[in-house]
């Protein structure tokens, strides 16, 4: 939106609820792909049989490829055109996905789903900056941000049921096939619906900036995806995070010299900011991390099949998409200080008991209400967080400050399934004697099943006891996590609304 014109007069204003409904559907898309391999990888593994190795990169690619590039994406956005950057996007993810579904072997996989990834990177940034021009008014954008974030928030939870019901149903190409028609529709649509906008500085774009960020995300993502596997390869995982760690210096440093830099670094010294990007990163951490462990958990302790393990994960995503709709009339009554810090602690609540409750045996009276309640918290959450992030910067920012948010939340991902991952594993290592076993609950099914009945089961009661208590534990660091995140939200968020952003 440009500066001189009333708002009134934007048609990207007057159709603003449509277009909500375009970029959201490609947000959908974008995030159920971060998760949908998570119940489709062993039908896949059966057909182009990769190694252990090989699977973790068919999984990470898309991710490792997208968090490093959405900064350099969003603020081309900003400069060269938000739609035409969004349109390219649909191209590349559309071509990606017919790649991803008829590749022979695993190296042509594994690069169909890093382009996958880059065309992720090109539409999620797109998708909030634009929301930001369509809404210049803070109530109604509330209300939006809430549907943008329950979308992108319980896509990571519809993965895995897509993922389930597609294989399931047809075979996981459709996984990848199902993006294609829906690409295929939005491309006229956002050509039809959507006007360009733009606010290019007066500046040239800064590439070496775009280059140091990208391969600093890069270096801190692949440590924080490969460190917990161990294995010779994944030495590198410590050696490129701290890469990534003085590369990303070395970009902080560049930004603050440069008249017309690509994030303003002094964004981080506004505490709404701040806090609104460590929210997000806390709160995907906890729901991708817990989300894994959770599948696990209904698939092989409660020994559920697919499709009956991803139902009762819809306690989450119904709850997460109640949260949205409600978000916006809630922050507009209460502020956003306090619904960050309820969501919190609502959630911090659910995950404690959740801790203290499980068990070996479903529990669905403990169950439902837990994820349900921590979908409702964290979805209040994160629209308070995005829109405390989008309002504390002037609109011709908002492709650099969208890919801000969109950067922590695959870091956040990423950290939630090293981090709880990781704790849930030694836990349960620590509970199961020296066998192959140890490595993990799938290692002992397969293994039970080739020991005499008695033992076998012995060991399928041991090991299954102690993913439980791994989870116990995994579920406590969650809760600490969200604790943490509310006292810090308490701390810095201002108690009274600043606006003074709103309508630049």
């Amino acid at each position: 939106m440009h500066h001189g014109r009333p708002a009134v007069a934007d048609p990207l204003v007057d159709r603003r609820w449509v277009v909500l409904s375009i970029l959201c559907a490609s947000l959908l898309l974008v995030s159920v792909d971060a998760t949908v391999l998570h119940m489709a990888l062993p039908a896949l593994a059966a057909d182009l049989r990769p190694t252990a190795t090989g699977q973790l990169w068919i999984i990470a690619a898309y991710s490792l490829v997208a968090a490093p590039l959405l900064l350099a994406f969003g603020t081309l956005g900003d400069r060269y055109g938000r739609r035409r950057i969004l349109v390219l996007g649909y191209v590349v993810f559309g071509l990606a996905s017919l790649a991803c579904a008829w590749a022979p072997n695993v190296p042509v996989m594994i690069a169909a789903r890093a382009a996958l990834g880059v065309g992720g990177a090109m539409i999620m940034p797109a998708t909030l900056s634009l929301l930001r021009q369509a809404f210049p008014d803070r109530a109604e954008r509330r209300t939006a941000i809430g549907v943008w974030s329950g979308i992108a928030g319980s896509g990571a939870v519809l993965g895995p049921l897509l993922g389930g019901f597609l294989v399931e149903t047809f075979s996981w190409h459709a996984a990848f096939l199902i993006n294609v028609p829906v690409m295929v529709a939005v491309i006229p649509l956002t050509y039809w619906l959507i006007p360009e906008s733009a606010d290019p500085p007066d500046g040239p774009w800064d590439v070496l900036g775009a280059a140091l960020a990208a391969v600093g995300v890069a270096g801190v993502a692949f440590a924080v995806k490969q460190s917990p596997h161990g294995g010779s390869m994944f030495v590198l995982g410590p050696l490129a995070g701290l890469l990534g760690c003085l590369l990303l210096v070395a970009f902080v440093r560049r930004q603050r010299k440069l008249r017309v830099p690509l994030l303003e670094v002094g964004l981080f010294r506004n505490p709404a900011f701040s806090v609104a990007v460590g929210s997000v990163l806390l709160v995907l951490m906890s729901l991708v991390g817990l989300g894994l462990l959770f599948a696990q958990y209904l698939q092989l302790v409660l020994a559920l099949e697919p499709m009956q393990a991803a139902l009762r994960l819809l306690f989450v995503m119904a709850a997460a998409i109640i949260g949205s709709l409600v978000a916006g009339p809630l922050l507009q009554r209460f502020g956003n200080r306090l619904m960050t810090v309820t969501g919190f602690a609502v959630g911090a609540m659910a995950l404690a008991a959740a801790a203290v409750g499980l068990t070996v045996t479903e529990n669905l009276w403990l169950l439902g209400p837990v994820l349900a309640v921590t979908g409702f918290g964290v979805s209040v959450s994160l629209t308070a967080a995005s829109d405390a992030l989008l309002a504390a910067v002037p609109a011709s920012r908002a492709g650099a400050a969208a890919a801000v948010e969109e950067t922590a939340y695959e870091l956040g991902a990423g950290l939630g399934v090293a981090v709880l991952g990781s704790l849930a594993t030694a836990v349960y290592a620590s509970g199961i004697p020296d066998t192959a076993a140890r490595d993990g609950l799938t290692e002992a099914v397969s293994m039970a099943a080739g020991l005499p009945p008695e033992a076998g089961a012995h060991l399928l009661e041991l090991a299954r006891a102690a993913f439980v208590t791994g989870l116990r534990a995994a579920l406590v660091a969650g809760a600490v996590l969200f604790v943490l995140a509310a006292i810090a939200a308490a701390r810095a968020l201002p108690k009274t609304e600043e606006t003074h952003h709103d309508h630049d």
